[in-house]
């Protein structure tokens, strides 16, 4: 059973990132080596071969739009390469892994090199939900996920609490050396993510950016308005819940390529995996590996069973058990490792913007208990 770590940040954007940075320069540095040398594998880009040269030079050309589109974020990663010693390039490059990826899988970026044909794409799964008020047992709307990724990612995972000087207190479930992946701020703004696998990468912002700066909002239409104008480099679904100005909490789910989004307003039960449902964005979708594929749709039909079956009475405690969700001879919501299919779920969140309570996880949810946060403050309950 683990303990899931949480470390506190407070400061101007730099401090931010220098005491992460100095708090994690071991697990960072070892992270960013891993993340760089999957770039180049074919199994992550979709057969394209990168070599490190190519993929630091693709990683300078997105340097530009995260200085103009998020200048506090890059003032973070300066701090933390002080504190590490590891290059800015690297450390955006590892931050936004799944979004590179699909630059490096876009033949035309990759046309000075080579062009070989695009295959299928790599694996890495997430099972996430939005429940609203009129959907839960308690009149709380709920938004919540797996975090699934290779397996050698799961033993960096990390809760960031953090306290920006000039921008709302916020806690992310993240890993080490990255500014955030999914999490809610201290005005109720909760974001979370299914990574896809678009046919458009470009030079762009890397998606934890933009969450990041999503969870900088007040209201949840402030964040969809970061997300729809970020010059996106990859293709992630988002899903959005929160207040809105007049403090009425509202739903969305937005399946963004690279180029182009779908945003779908949430009104009872919501469930996302890592295929798009939208024809237009079907259009620029790259395939999957089969087992990938058979994963996603899969946990997508389990997890719409399980809470369209359950609407109107969902409880916090359902959520927790669709995160340990097990089908018998078949890929699971709970996900693990199998031959040939090296992706486990790392961890996972659930966060109650009315309440302002999260509950995160470390590891397998089958195996580990859930704690409870409160924004800006510490575990206020035991383990569930």
């Amino acid at each position: 059973m683990k303990t899931i770590r949480v470390l506190t940040l407070a400061g101007a954007p730099y401090e931010l990132g220098y005491i992460h940075g100095k708090t994690y320069a071991k697990e960072i540095g070892e992270l960013t080596e891993e993340r760089l040398r999957l770039c180049c594998d074919p199994f992550w880009t979709g057969g394209q071969q990168a070599t490190l040269e190519e993929v630091l030079a693709i990683g300078r050309a997105c340097l530009q739009y995260h200085e103009a589109f998020a200048p506090e974020l890059m003032e973070e990663m300066h701090g933390m390469a002080e504190a590490t010693g590891i290059g800015v390039n690297e450390l955006v490059i590892m931050n936004g892994f799944t979004d590179f990826v699909d630059i490096l899988a876009n033949p035309a970026v990759l046309a000075r090199y080579h062009t070989p044909p695009t295959r299928a794409g790599e694996v890495v799964d997430c099972t996430a939900f939005i429940v609203a008020p009129s959907a839960s047992a308690d009149g709380c709307g709920y938004l919540g996920q797996t975090w699934d990724m290779h397996a050698s990612a799961t033993p960096y995972v990390l809760m960031l609490d953090v306290h920006p000087l000039q921008a709302p207190a916020l806690m992310t479930f993240t890993i080490t050396g990255c500014v955030g992946m999914i999490g809610m701020n201290e005005h109720g703004v909760a974001v979370g993510i299914n990574n896809l696998l678009g046919a458009e990468g470009r030079p762009g912002v890397h998606w934890v950016y933009v969450v990041r700066k999503m969870l900088a909002q007040r209201t949840v239409d402030e964040a969809l308005t970061v997300l729809q104008t970020a010059p996106l480099s990859g293709a992630h679904n988002y899903l959005l819940l929160g207040p809105t100005a007049d403090g009425a909490l509202r739903g969305y789910n937005v399946e963004h390529m690279a180029s182009r989004f779908a945003v779908i307003p949430v009104h009872s039960v919501y469930v996302h995996t890592n295929h798009c449902l939208i024809q237009e964005m079907l259009e620029i979708e790259r395939p999957r590996k089969a087992l990938s594929h058979e994963s996603t749709l899969a946990r997508y039909d389990q997890a719409s069973h399980f809470l369209n079956a359950q609407a109107s009475s969902i409880t916090v405690e359902t959520l927790m058990a669709l995160t340990r969700c097990h089908e018998q001879d078949g890929p699971s919501v709970c996900a693990h490792v199998q031959p040939g299919y090296d992706i486990e779920s790392s961890g996972a969140c659930i966060m109650s913007p009315s309440s302002g309570k999260l509950w995160a996880l470390w590891g397998n949810p089958c195996q580990n208990d859930y704690e409870l946060f409160k924004v800006g403050h510490p575990i206020e309950e035991a383990p569930v």
